[in-house]
Parts: C-alpha cells; structure tokens; sequence
C-alpha cells in the first residue's frame, strides 16, 4: 500500500512518523512549501511533490494533514481519483461541505477515515470500554476538560487565527470531546453554548463551555479554551452513571481511577491500569487505518458519519453561543444555522 500525505507541517510530520511504523510505504510528501515537503519527505526517504495533483497517480491512499479550510476540495480530488483517504480532523468547516465529501467518497467506492485520534488515548479508551461492558450502567451526566494554549502566529496570515480558515476554538479544539461525548453517550439532540473572548494584544484567549443533551436522557458538560500559557495543555474526564462513576482528573497521569457504587457494599475503588504506551496514540490510530484499509479490521473506530455527528455538534455549539440560546443538531443539518 502506498501512501501520500498532503500537508508538511507539525501534523504532517506526525503522521509521516506513525505511517512509518507500518507496513505501508510512504512514497510522497506534497505541499506548496515545496521546501518544508523536501525536508520531511527526506527523512522517510520519498518523494516531495509541490501540490496533491502531481502526487495523486503514485498513490493508493492520501492522507490530509492540511489546514481545515483545504480539507474539502482535497478530500473531493482524492475520492474522484478514487484514492482512499485519511483527513485530519476536523473533517470540513461545515456541515454541507461534510456531507458531500461523504457522498462522493461512497460515490466512488473508496474509504474516508477521519482522524480523531481522542478515541485512541488509552484513558479515554478505557473508560468506554467500561461503559460498553455496563460497568457504571446507564450513563447521566459526563463531564470532558480540554483546555491549551492557543497556537503561535506564525506568519501573519497564519491559518489558526482566521475563524474562517480553522473554525475558531470550539470547532478545532473542542471537538475533540463533542465526538467522544457522543461515543460514550449516544446521539446528541441539542446544545448550548456560551464563550469568551479576550483579544489581549500580548495573550488573545478564548474559552467556551456547551452543555449537550442526548436522546437518551444524558447530559454531557464540555469545557475548552484556549487560555493557558505554552506549553500547558490539561484534560480531564468523569464519567457518571446509575452505578458508578469514571474519573481520570484534570491534570493527572495516574492510571484511570474507577470508582463502583452498589447497595448495601461500601463504596469500591479500582485502579484500572493502563498499560505504557509502547506507540503513541496517533500511531496507533494510524496502525488501525492500515489494519482497516488492508481488511485486517472490519470496521473504523471513527467513521465519516461520525465525524459529521461531531462537526454538527460543534456548529450548534458555535451557533448557540452566538444566539445566546440552545440550537438542535436538527436546525445544523437543516442548514437553518450556520
């Protein structure tokens, strides 16, 4: 299998790196920084291409690690040369544009997986796995943490600080846990939202709290912001139900703390432990695309469906915060917000 990433940047690096730890080869790296392309592209010794149209005959999968506003038209390209594909989260900036790169990639018979890669962490996939096998029994109220610095301006028209470009905060950022949220809790219906935003000359931040409601009953809380100074990036977790409580604290690196309420026992505390990473999460994200493009796996962990669910919630999100009031993910697919 032959791979190409689109996209030279610290993204592109990381997946260049993870594919590097399969089977696949890597045969191209291609971006308009034909510079930054020909350094990375070395060290896995392929080729540098200055665009994804010189690259796209020498491949059997691209893999997009461009700015969000590229995700779109890229994605469209690669499925008409009916390439599968590996797209960086988010998977456009916009519910329409979404759902055609979904249609013509099933159009045209060839796989888009989606790198949300949160689903990889080993906490956060522990603590599904917990709820799956019933463990807290019905989920009621989830709580998710994810708060960072914001990235460096790099150049003056950097990409990240146009809310056009990158979506802003609540769309790159957080979510990361409006997808795992509805992994763990099932389908959202409604979303409501309020942020702030401080433009200090010296230190811009933005920070965003959106409460979720699911079809189910439960709850989700999902706190994001870029607001702390580099390098801090904290996350955090608790996930509670009509039997027991999931907790992995803001902050911490112990193993995830499990904590089994029942009648009539006293309250038990099992620490599950996590094993050491031997690869990174984005490896083995990465080793699952292979494993699901070669047939080794019948299925993705995250689907292209899912990762419209996701850009959905974050819109409503967005909307919400704007209006002041809750929007439906029925409204978002509707067109009705933007």
């Amino acid at each position: 299998m032959r791979v190409g990433i689109v996209g030279s940047g610290f993204m592109g690096s990381v997946h260049a790196s993870a594919w590097s730890k399969t089977p696949a080869t890597l045969v191209g790296v291609a971006s308009a920084d034909i510079k930054s392309a020909e350094a990375l592209a070395s060290q896995f010794h392929a080729q540098a291409y200055s665009s994804l149209e010189d690259m796209l005959e020498e491949v059997d999968v691209v893999d997009i690690c461009t700015p969000t506003f590229l995700h779109h038209p890229m994605v469209l390209r690669a499925a008409q040369a009916k390439k599968h594909i590996v797209c960086e989260k988010p998977l456009a900036l916009d519910p329409a544009s979404a759902w055609e790169m979904i249609t013509v990639a099933r159009q045209m018979n060839v796989m888009l997986l989606v790198g949300h890669v949160v689903r990889f962490f080993p906490e956060y996939e522990t603590a599904k796995a917990l709820v799956s096998q019933n463990k807290i029994g019905q989920v009621a109220v989830v709580r998710l943490t994810r708060c960072s610095f914001k990235p460096a301006r790099t150049q003056a028209d950097s990409w990240f600080h146009d809310v056009n470009k990158s979506g802003g905060m609540m769309l790159d950022l957080m979510i990361h846990d409006f997808d795992y949220a509805r992994w763990v809790a099932g389908d959202v219906v409604s979303v409501y939202a309020r942020n702030v935003v401080n433009r200090f000359a010296q230190a811009p931040a933005d920070y965003a709290l959106a409460i979720l409601r699911h079809a189910n009953g439960a709850v989700t809380h999902v706190e994001g912001g870029w607001v702390y100074p580099p390098p801090v990036f904290r996350t955090g977790f608790e996930i509670a139900g009509s039997e027991g409580l999931i907790e992995h604290p803001v902050g911490s690196s112990a193993p995830l703390a499990f904590y089994l309420h029942r009648a009539a026992e006293d309250e038990a505390q099992i620490a599950v432990p996590t094993s050491p990473l031997a690869k990174d999460p984005y490896t083995i994200e990465i080793q699952h695309f292979y494993d699901v493009l070669t047939g080794r796996e019948p299925k993705p962990r995250v689907t292209a469906q899912d990762a419209f669910e996701a850009l959905c919630i974050a819109r409503a999100a967005i909307a919400s915060a704007s209006r002041g009031q809750p929007v439906t993910i029925e409204e978002v697919k509707q067109g009705a917000v933007l």
